[in-house]
């Protein structure tokens, strides 16, 4: 009788700044869909929604898009960090003009990155 193949451990979400409280806040179907993008990344898999995030050099930070009853909702997550999964922000986009994500938003998934960064130096340490 052939073996399973042993389950890969799920990752543990990280929440920085205020990114849980502002995922929370969108729509529940909003919530469901971005939810179910997290755990496939918590599983070491790539939602098909998850686009790599312009501006950060690859594919390890990454944004899932969903459109509901009118509006954009944005969540940005990096899988860069080892073994775990940082979730940087969520946010409505409020802007009508362009797709681009604006300069504000790209800031705070920055900051809020090196803040991931330096949370996660200071986890390996500890270990």
């Amino acid at each position: 009788m052939g073996r399973m193949a042993p389950a890969r451990a799920m990752k543990p979400v990280v929440w920085v700044g205020s990114a849980k409280d502002d995922l929370v806040a969108f729509p529940e179907e909003v919530r469901g869909a971005i939810g179910y993008a997290l755990y496939e990344a918590q599983k070491g898999n790539k939602h098909p929604s998850a686009k790599p995030l312009h501006g950060f050099g690859g594919a390890l930070v990454l944004e899932v898009v969903e459109n509901f009853d009118g509006d954009t909702y944005r969540a940005v997550y990096t899988v860069r960090l080892a073994g775990r999964v940082y979730v940087l922000h969520a946010f409505q986009k409020k802007s009508k003009g362009g797709i681009g994500t604006p300069k504000a938003e790209i800031d705070l998934v920055r900051a809020r990155l090196k803040r991931a960064e330096e949370h996660h130096a200071a986890w390996l340490t500890e270990r």
